[in-house]
């Protein structure tokens, strides 16, 4: 009995070792098994996690793409600069390294300390470093410090069409103008260097760094032309002096096809330092944060603003009238200097009258009583449906961002007064360059182009090119129309063809004005279409004595240069 059951002891031993050995075994195959899976199946997966790991990456910025002119001439480029860091674990010198800081970086000892004895794997002190003060905390030779190369945006042209252009930010992205609205473009494809390191984040002796290259951006070509751009802006400027006016806005484009051959706003701001107030009058500004009064030195009035465009908007209700055949070229009207509308009286500027006038004379003598009745004729619901042919219920579509949109009565509340103050161009507002737009489409023909600046943006990596397609409504107005009003407007002044305007800034009786005037070259076929805006001016305010000299001053000097021969 007793060797029976010592029996079944090692019996059960026996199996029990068999099982633990089984066990043991089936272990050693599953993690041999993974083992072979680990080290060969996903070997490149790990070795790229210790990859990484042991490395510190530090951005490289993409040389941001050039914006040209329509001459291939540079507006905006890429100046070399410098990203100063430091690395904590590295630093065997911290003191030495915060009075360098210090010193070269013009900051203060605390901001200094601050980064110096940050524990992180990289801490960046300053960017947009010149290349000079780089190189001399180069020679320093301290261990902990890095300085690496970057491009920090430049602006050879420095205040040429800075509303238009716009800036970059401290990290080179677009802010403002083209540089934001094309920043998709421009801003290229960021590179990083990577720098092998051990456990404790500090660089291996002797080990490489890769780089991953960064990647241009593309190139923006703009219908800019410098030569007109540079003109204009002299030529508002000095008109900005001369009538000591708040500003003064000039835009050239070519009424066939939209392209804008130059937009200035003086006072223009230095692209090169644009958080710098540009104008004693703003510097002088009391209860107004600066970040306010940069807004509105960075405002480009021609795009951003709307205003009651005055008489110069008679062309447009001339065009309707003809159009809808409210009016023929052989109708008269008497003006007796004003005119009762329900039970208000509008006087004309010229309170004695104008007398007896055909329909041609009343758009030369800019006559309101006449533009009263003409609108009448017109009525509500047509007068409407033309401003809209006109684009004047709609953005122009300009590829700026932050475009005003107009601001008018719903057609439902439009009476016999607001219709009657809307006809010469009052009790509405609307964008310049919306007036312009209206303004080409009377003249080029009937056609509703699309104001715009780009061109077409080319990738200098692989000479890709992508070419932009702007719309144009055709028959916003019949061509017939547009030959009648073309030689209305050519009466209107002795050279070219335009019409003025004085308006009256809100609130009534402040005694502020904008005087404004609108000429285009040739008549027969307009290549060339202009606007001049000044915003309070000094003294004479009248649109036909000061903003008409200036447009005619310009095409003096672009026409010749444009090969155009004005008629």
């Amino acid at each position: 009995m007793k060797n029976r059951d010592e029996g079944m002891v090692k019996t059960y031993h026996r199996k029990k070792l068999l099982v633990s050995i089984t066990c043991v075994i089936l272990a050693l195959l599953l993690i041999s098994i993974r083992l072979l899976y680990v080290c060969v199946f996903q070997s490149s997966y790990y070795l790229e996690k210790a990859q990484k790991l042991h490395e510190r990456e530090r951005d490289i910025k993409a040389l941001r793409g050039e914006i040209l002119d329509r001459n291939g001439v540079v507006l905006a480029s890429n100046k070399t600069v410098c990203t100063v860091s430091v690395i904590h674990s590295q630093i065997t010198q911290p003191q030495e390294v915060i009075q360098m800081l210090v010193k070269e970086l013009d900051i203060t000892e605390e901001a200094a300390r601050k980064r110096v004895e940050k524990v992180s794997s990289i801490e960046r002190v300053k960017t947009n470093v010149d290349k000079e003060t780089g190189d001399r905390i180069r020679e320093y030779n301290y261990s902990g410090v890095k300085v690496d190369e970057d491009y920090k945006r430049y602006y050879p042209y420095s205040k040429l069409c800075s509303k238009v252009l716009g800036f970059t930010g401290s990290d080179n992205q677009g802010i403002l103008g083209l540089e934001a609205k094309y920043d998709a473009y421009l801003s290229g494809t960021p590179g990083q260097i990577l720098t092998l390191t051990d456990a404790w984040g500090v660089e291996v002796k002797n080990g490489n760094e890769e780089r991953d290259e960064p990647e241009k951006g593309s190139n923006l070509y703009t219908s800019i032309d410098i030569n007109i751009q540079s003109y204009a802006q002299q030529l508002a400027q000095k008109t900005l002096e001369q009538k000591q006016a708040k500003s003064v806005s000039i835009i050239v484009m070519n009424p066939e096809n939209g392209e804008i051959l130059a937009m200035t706003n003086e006072p223009e701001y230095d692209l090169n330092n644009p958080y710098e107030l540009n104008s004693d009058l703003l510097i002088s500004s009391t209860g107004t944060s600066k970040m306010d009064l940069l807004n509105n030195m960075w405002r480009n009035f021609c795009i951003n603003d709307t205003y009651e465009p005055g008489s110069i908007f008679k062309m447009v209700t001339a065009t309707a009238a003809l159009e809808t055949g409210s009016v023929t070229l052989n109708d008269h009207f008497t003006c007796g200097g004003s005119a009762i509308v329900a039970d208000r009286k509008i006087r004309c500027h010229k309170t004695t009258g104008h007398g007896t006038q055909t329909f041609t004379q009343t758009v030369m003598n800019s006559c309101n009583p006449a533009f009263i009745e003409w609108g009448r004729r017109v009525g509500t619901e047509r007068f409407f449906e033309y401003m809209g042919k006109l684009g004047l219920l709609e953005k122009t579509g300009i590829d700026i961002a932050g475009e005003a949109s107009t601001i008018i009565h719903k057609q439902e509340n439009v009476g016999e007064v607001e219709l009657a103050t809307m006809s010469f161009g009052q009790s509405f507002q609307i964008t310049p360059l919306q007036m312009l737009r209206a303004a080409s489409a009377i003249i080029n023909g009937g056609n509703l182009v699309t104001p715009h600046f780009a061109v077409k943006s080319v990738s200098e990596a692989d000479g890709t090119a992508v070419e932009f397609n702007y719309e144009i409504q055709s028959n916003a107005i019949e061509e017939k129309t547009s030959l009648m009003m073309k030689d209305i407007l050519r009466q209107v002044v002795e050279e070219g063809g335009g019409k003025t305007a004085t308006s009256q800034k809100l609130p009534r009786g402040s005694g502020k004005y904008i005087s404004s005037f609108i000429g285009f070259s040739p008549v027969d076929n307009a290549k060339v279409i202009a606007m001049c805006l000044i915003d309070e001016p000094q003294g004479i305010y009248y649109g036909g004595t000061i903003a008409a000299p200036v447009i005619r001053e310009l095409f003096e000097n672009i026409l010749p240069y444009l090969e155009i021969q004005n008629n």
